[in-house]
């Protein structure tokens, strides 16, 4: 079993958003390049809101489903409602108990993508935060089926997120602002892609 505190919850969040605090500028310039260029000043905004959530939650499910709101509400564009929905089903899919197994956290981590698929309409390809997520989950399943202890899992998740970032730079984007650009969005990693690896190595550090 794997103890999910609403402390612990916490911490990754904070981790998250120093995080994109850090690589703001980067998310920006990405952004600026096949979007709108507001990616990073976007979740930067977001996570000093949740930042300012303070910690007086029951639980974590009851944390990140108000993460998830704070998210909707303060970030603006498509990523408010992405990242939103990804922590509310993600909190769904938790026991307020805060044990929850390697399968669990797998099931919950599907949910929260099955969201983003949901509210985005993208698929693999298209050059969005959903080439880097689905084989970041896909690597979390595939290495808890081998044995893997959660963080081992959460860090596979992590690199398979990374590989699934550094994809996008060569695929033109059917989705989005980026997708206006035709065969001109290829050269460019997406900021989206970025922003979700910044999640998952966030929660490799912190939630193992």
């Amino acid at each position: 079993m794997t103890a999910l505190t609403a402390d612990k919850a916490a911490a990754w969040m904070a981790d998250f958003a120093a995080s994109i605090a850090e690589n703001a500028e980067l998310l920006t310039d990405l952004d600026r390049q096949i979007g709108d260029a507001d990616h990073g000043s976007n979740m930067n905004r977001g996570m000093k809101a949740v930042c300012a959530l303070g910690s007086e939650f029951p639980d974590a499910p009851a944390l990140l489903k108000k993460v998830g709101m704070t998210l909707v509400n303060s970030v603006g564009g498509a990523s408010g409602p992405l990242y939103g929905t990804f922590f509310l089903r993600l909190a769904k899919e938790l026991p307020s108990s805060g044990d929850a197994t390697p399968e669990v956290w797998g099931k919950a981590l599907r949910a929260g993508l099955q969201g983003i698929l949901d509210r985005g309409k993208a698929k693999v390809g298209d050059k969005t935060m959903v080439d880097a997520l689905t084989p970041a989950v896909d690597a979390y399943d595939e290495a808890v089926t081998g044995g893997a202890e959660f963080g081992q899992a959460l860090q596979a998740a992590a690199a398979a997120c990374a590989e699934g970032r550094d994809s996008t730079v060569d695929l033109v984007a059917h989705k989005g602002r980026a997708s206006y650009l035709g065969e001109r969005s290829k050269g460019v990693q997406d900021p989206g892609a970025t922003s979700v690896t910044l999640l998952l190595e966030s929660a490799a550090r912190t939630l193992a």
